[in-house]
């Protein structure tokens, strides 16, 4: 691996880099394979970086890499309270095979979601992209973006050839979207039949939802086995047509009243706490 410069930092300290430097670190890191740039993000970011993964194949062999340099390692995963039955007993398989690894189980406001409910009903996702979003973004973007506050780094398992808001992603990049921090796929450049022969050759746990053709798995009620010959992202939201595959996490989404929309359910979930 190049040896890169890795900043000097006091016990504490905010790792923190600009546009330049992680460009030229980007520049460095594009030849190099997934586990010098998972051993570059542990060794320049310490103990504020965390994986941030649904459990998904991409997202368990970063797991998997990051264990074997740090059995340790910080796992960030988002319970949305919509999750199927199959995704809650393979945490549970996943935590008995990295028995080291710490881990950070996060869930949505309960004002939050007590307000949208009340506004739009259980099942809101069904009638708009912009009611899809709006649920996303108070069951699992809100709850991430919270946590991701007080990290300097995350490690992703976006790949180039998932989506086309995807195509450009860099192995490592500055998040603006999260405060400037920096943000590790270190996956970009593999395909789907490289992270299937890695899970197969390391017996790397595999999400049993795999099994019943599911080939992206999210809340039960929007993710759905694909068809033969259909995208893999095809079985989320499937329902919608000419909408985007994401949920915000990974970009920005931005259709106007949408984001309205999150900003009142917000404030009244604050005066509700009897916050300001």
């Amino acid at each position: 691996m190049t040896q890169l410069e890795i900043p000097a930092t006091a016990a504490g300290e905010r790792v923190v880099f600009d546009d330049l430097e992680i460009g030229e670190i980007a520049v460095d890191l594009d030849d190099q394979e997934p586990e010098d740039v998972i051993e570059w993000a542990l060794e320049a970011l310490g103990d504020r970086v965390a994986i941030v993964t649904a459990l998904q194949a991409d997202g368990m062999v970063v797991l998997d890499m990051a264990a074997q340099i740090r059995p340790d390692i910080r796992i960030v995963t988002v319970d949305t309270g919509r999750l199927p039955q199959e995704t809650y007993a393979f945490i549970d398989e996943v935590r008995e095979h990295y028995p080291r690894v710490r881990w950070d189980v996060l869930f949505p406001d309960a004002a939050e979601v007590q307000v949208m409910v009340r506004q739009h009903g259980t099942d809101l996702f069904r009638r708009s992209v912009q009611q899809r979003l709006l649920c996303c973004q108070v069951r699992k973007v809100q709850p991430l973006t919270r946590a991701l506050r007080e990290l300097d780094g995350w490690f992703t398992g976006l790949r180039r050839d998932q989506w086309a808001s995807r195509a450009a992603i860099k192995k490592v990049e500055l998040d603006h979207d999260h405060g400037g921090i920096v943000k590790v796929n270190a996956l970009a450049d593999w395909t789907h039949d490289e992270v299937l022969d890695y899970i197969r050759e390391h017996d790397v746990p595999s999400h049993p939802l795999y099994a019943q053709g599911y080939t992206s798995i999210g809340c039960a009620p929007c993710t759905r086995p694909i068809q033969e010959g259909e995208h893999d992202r095809a079985g989320r939201w499937w329902w919608e047509k000419n909408a985007p595959k994401e949920c915000g996490i990974h970009c920005t989404i931005e259709t106007g009243n949408f984001e309205h929309e999150v900003e009142a359910i917000f404030a009244e979930a604050r005066a509700a706490r009897g916050e300001s």
